[in-house]
């Protein structure tokens, strides 16, 4: 939050009330014109409004990046603290959760899977798709003499 911001808000917002003190200061003497003084008046206060109009418009667009940034902070840190390990063990408590209150299973959890596993059965199925090209491309080329 910029509170900076604020703090000048506020620092304007006291001048404002110092001209418009001075204003009703000056209303109480016979030399100005009570007219006179309350248009003057009426326009530091219009112009009061307006720059807190102005302020409070924008204010939503910085609350706004505020926001995107604090999520986009806790996401980052939520990433860089958490293991791999613990999104399995959450969604294995939450299964036996809703097996415990007889809902049926949204996910099946293999037992003893290893993510490594299934890299190695990825591999296997590349060079077992490369054997298989392989031997058709030679008795493609047999089949041809």
């Amino acid at each position: 939050m910029k509170i900076h911001l604020f703090q000048e808000l506020l620092a304007l917002n006291e001048e404002f009330g110092h001209v418009i003190h001075g204003l009703e200061r000056m209303e109480h003497e016979p030399t100005y014109k009570k007219e006179m003084i309350r248009r003057a008046k009426a326009h530091v206060k219009s112009a009061q409004v307006e720059a807190n109009r102005q302020f409070f418009g924008e204010f939503d667009a910085i609350v706004e990046i505020d926001a995107i940034g604090a999520y986009q902070f806790l996401r980052d840190h939520k990433k860089r603290i958490t293991d791999s390990d613990d999104i399995y063990l959450e969604i294995k408590q939450r299964e036996e959760a809703r097996k415990a209150k007889g809902l049926p299973r949204r996910v099946v959890i293999l037992p003893d899977w290893d993510y490594n596993d299934e890299k190695r059965y990825e591999q296997e199925q590349v060079e077992k798709e490369k054997a298989r090209r392989q031997q058709a491309s030679k008795e493609g080329k047999e089949a041809r003499t």
